[in-house]
């Protein structure tokens, strides 16, 4: 552990490495990712964006570093600790170990974000997870919807990390596409961002209470009891919103007003484009269901024929003249507030 809690900002200039010291008020879950050869912050008092292109976690301030000092990169290299390729969450030192606790009882998968580090401070844990290239609302979202053979390679990845969350005892209860970012640049392999919205059960039962997650994504069961409702299928209703949102371009249910989309989601109709195949739909409408018992769980959306059918012919992409282009588009981020905000 450091003896002190410095972090501190060697900024990228034409003359080589300038040093300043990052002090930005740092909440926890603050995110510094880094994108090409640069890393990028967010300042939580006054909405700053700074680029900088290494960063260091010092036990003291350095003496061959005063404050106008330039040097080379290649004399920073041995000195400090580099971050390359990993993304970087800073949280409290005295509840870490909370916000992190679903890392720490989920066995390692391959479509689930792996924590590679994590450096302790006085006052702060800097954890340190792997690189991401983009998110999947934001892909979608350029791409318009996507073709069958590709929506159905990457949900089958989401669908996976999802089941082995379950099966391990963990609800993810705000689940959506923003939470999926891809693990390379090639933008063909999937990986759950985050577990720190991740409910820990206790034993077999999924029974949950909250009305936690976000609005285009929530079930009909959390809008309509004051009870409980089950965690799992509640997830998997999420996972067919983001299914149906990857082939149709839109969400299923979407409207400006908050009131108006939740009677939508009440009454759990929606419309299947005739463009998709048999089997698209019928594994929509078995994820969709108003009622949570008569939903896939997420283990068995893994076997659905839909993954090993051949979609190539008869699924279509998004073009000029696709009949309800000018419907196909997925919001940016109106309607991913928390549902918190419309039941506080």
């Amino acid at each position: 552990m450091w003896q002190e809690d410095v972090l501190w900002v060697l900024e990228m200039t034409s003359s080589g490495v300038a040093r300043s010291e990052l002090n930005i008020g740092w909440t926890g879950g603050d995110v510094i990712e880094r994108q090409g050869l640069q890393l990028n912050y967010r300042e939580t008092r006054g909405e700053r964006i700074s680029q900088v292109g290494l960063i260091s976690i010092l036990p003291h301030i350095p003496k061959v570093l005063d404050s106008d000092h330039i040097c080379d990169p290649s004399e920073m290299f041995e000195r400090f600790l580099c971050i390359c390729d990993d993304f970087l969450k800073v949280f409290d030192i005295a509840r870490y170990q909370e916000s992190l606790a679903a890392y720490f009882c989920l066995s390692s998968h391959e479509n689930i974000n792996q924590i590679t580090e994590i450096l302790l401070g006085e006052s702060r844990a800097y954890v340190f997870f792997e690189k991401s290239h983009g998110d999947m609302h934001s892909f979608v979202r350029t791409c318009k919807k996507l073709r069958e053979e590709e929506a159905a390679r990457l949900f089958h990845q989401i669908a996976s990390a999802v089941a082995h969350c379950h099966d391990s005892g963990l609800v993810l209860r705000d689940l959506k596409l923003r939470k999926f970012v891809f693990k390379n640049e090639d933008r063909n392999l999937i990986k759950l961002e985050s577990l720190e919205d991740a409910y820990i059960l206790e034993g077999e039962d999924d029974s949950l209470a909250d009305k936690h997650g976000c609005p285009a994504y929530v079930s009909p069961e959390i809008l309509n009891t004051n009870g409980s409702y089950s965690g799992k299928a509640a997830d998997v209703w999420s996972l067919g919103v983001m299914l149906y949102t990857m082939l149709v371009g839109r969400y299923p249910f979407h409207d400006v007003e908050p009131s108006s989309l939740f009677s939508k989601i009440r009454r759990g109709q929606f419309s299947i484009p005739e463009t998709l195949t048999p089997k698209a739909k019928c594994l929509i409408r078995s994820i969709l269901r108003r009622e949570p018992a008569e939903r896939l769980t997420s283990r068995e959306i893994l076997d659905h024929p839909w993954f090993s059918s051949d979609v190539h012919a008869s699924s279509s992409g998004y073009g000029a003249n696709d009949k309800d282009a000018s419907d196909q588009l997925v919001p940016d981020v109106n309607m991913e507030e928390e549902l918190d905000t419309f039941f506080s």
